[in-house]
């Protein structure tokens, strides 16, 4: 009979003890998680838990591919870290079976050394497997996760106003880089679709600097706009900005430009045939 057989008998004979020993070293690791997740939860994960991973065990000869603990792993994972647990408390959740799996072999097996050393090694290197896999599940989420809040906060970042009737305002704040123009092309060309609008304002107030591959980036969107039949204008350029353009030869040829927000829309009103005019006290 195989190592992990061997193994799995023992922990089938005595899997109550395990559990048991296993749940408590768990709620001393999740002591500040008490309020987030039961005794029960933590004696239902355990016993299914064993329940495949001794199914894994007697159905593999030498190296079991251990798929449906594996699988098990990747949806405890999940919800250990939907109930706000860390990286270490996930991943001593795997790990705490150690200590009781190996007092258990060297209780019950204390006439054989050799075979404690054995299912020692096997049952270390079984679980140091599942661990590493729990914690690629682990990276792949906060991956996952990075990268959703990265595109809201880039959606929030970019966000299309319509400020009159066929005129709309795209305040751009931060570094502009090739991923971050895709995201606002597609942001103001919706805007533009949705909205019907003529007159596009992209005001960089809030870029730090517009060095000549931010410029190729703005130019970018105004030619987009374009096609769609809306005519762009720039606003909010500085003058350290202005001097730094003209100092690296980059320019905004063909595009009106404004110093400030205010008199890019006033233009915009001349494009739409709009004037404004202080109203008279009665």
């Amino acid at each position: 009979m195989s190592a992990l057989k061997r193994l799995a008998l023992l922990i089938q004979k005595h899997r109550d003890q395990l559990v048991d020993d296993w749940v408590a070293l768990q709620q001393e690791a999740l002591a500040d998680k008490k309020r987030f997740i039961s005794l029960s939860d933590l004696q239902h994960d355990a016993g299914d838990f064993f329940n495949v991973f001794e199914a894994d065990l007697t159905a593999g000869e030498d190296a079991p591919l251990l798929d449906q603990t594996l699988l098990f792993l990747e949806r405890l994972t999940n919800d250990r870290i939907e109930r706000g647990f860390s990286v270490e408390q996930v991943t001593a959740a795997i790990f705490t079976l150690k200590k009781p799996l190996f007092r258990l072999l060297s209780e019950h097996l204390r006439d054989n050394p050799a075979e404690v050393l054995e299912l020692t090694q096997a049952s270390s290197d079984l679980l140091d497997q599942l661990g590493m896999h729990a914690v690629t599940r682990l990276v792949d989420i906060k991956e996952k996760l990075i990268r959703q809040q990265q595109s809201e906060m880039m959606e929030l970042s970019t966000p299309t106003v319509k400020i009159w009737d066929g005129i709309l305002a795209l305040p751009l704040i931060g570094t502009l880089d090739s991923a971050r123009t895709q995201s606002i092309m597609e942001s103001l060309l919706d805007m533009i679709v949705a909205t019907s609008s003529t007159v596009a304002i992209l005001d960089i107030t809030g870029v730090p600097t517009v060095d000549t591959m931010v410029a190729q980036h703005i130019l970018k969107t105004v030619a987009a706009a374009r096609l769609m039949g809306a005519e762009c204008l720039i606003s909010g350029i500085r003058p350290q900005i202005a001097q730094t353009m003209v100092h690296l030869g980059v320019g905004f040829q063909d595009v009106t430009t404004k110093a400030t927000l205010a008199e890019a829309l006033a233009h915009a009103f001349a494009l739409r045939g709009l004037t404004v005019r202080k109203r008279e006290r009665e």
